[in-house]
C-alpha cells in the first residue's frame, strides 16, 4: 500500500505554508470541504470526530474545493469564517485547492493514486470524499461523499487503538 509523502507542501486557509511533517505519526481524515453542498452539514460530524479522537492522535484536514457545482466560491477568508460561525470548525483547514485536473494539489494525486474510488477510478466525484492515513502513512481507505463522519468513528477507533 502506498504511504503518504510528508514533505507534500500544504497551505493553511490563513496562508502560512507548511508541510504534512508535523502529522507524521498521526491518524489523518484527509476531505476536500465546500461551503455550499448538500453535504455541508458533514462539517458538524468531521468537528466531531476532531473533538472526540484529537486526544487520541486523529487529525482532521479540510481542504475546500470548487470544483464541483462551484459550491466554495468564497475567499479563503469568507470560507474559514463561514466554517467557524457555522459550524465551529477548529481543525485545521486549508487554502481552497483542486482535486482533479491538471492543477490537482500533489497532495490529492497521492491520495488518488493510492485509493481508488468507484469502479477504480481515480477521479474525485464531488464534495467531502474523505480518505484515511494510518499512523505509519498508509493511505489506507477512501470514502464516499455520502458516507457520514460518524460512519468512520469504528475505522478511526481501529487505527488509533490498534
Amino acid at each position: 500500500m502506498a504511504k503518504l509523502d510528508y514533505t507534500t507542501t500544504i497551505t493553511t486557509i490563513d496562508g502560512e505554508e507548511k508541510t504534512l511533517e508535523e502529522y507524521e505519526g498521526k491518524v489523518l481524515l484527509i476531505v476536500n470541504t465546500a461551503s455550499e453542498c448538500g453535504f455541508t452539514p458533514q462539517f458538524d460530524g468531521l468537528e466531531a470526530l476532531w473533538q472526540n479522537f484529537g486526544d487520541e492522535g486523529l487529525v482532521v484536514l479540510g481542504f475546500p474545493c470548487n470544483q464541483f457545482g462551484k459550491q466554495d466560491p468564497g475567499s479563503n477568508d469568507e470560507i474559514a469564517d463561514f466554517c467557524r460561525v457555522n459550524y465551529g470548525v477548529t481543525f485545521p483547514m486549508h487554502e481552497r485547492i483542486e482535486v482533479n485536473g491538471s492543477n490537482t494539489h500533489p497532495l490529492f494525486e497521492q491520495l488518488k493514486k493510492a485509493a481508488r474510488g468507484l469502479l477504480n477510478t481515480s477521479a474525485i466525484k464531488w464534495n467531502f470524499t474523505k480518505f484515511l492515513v494510518a499512523k505509519d502513512g498508509t493511505i489506507l481507505e477512501r470514502y464516499a461523499p455520502k458516507t457520514k463522519p460518524e460512519d468512520l468513528e469504528a475505522d478511526i477507533a481501529e487505527q488509533l487503538r490498534g
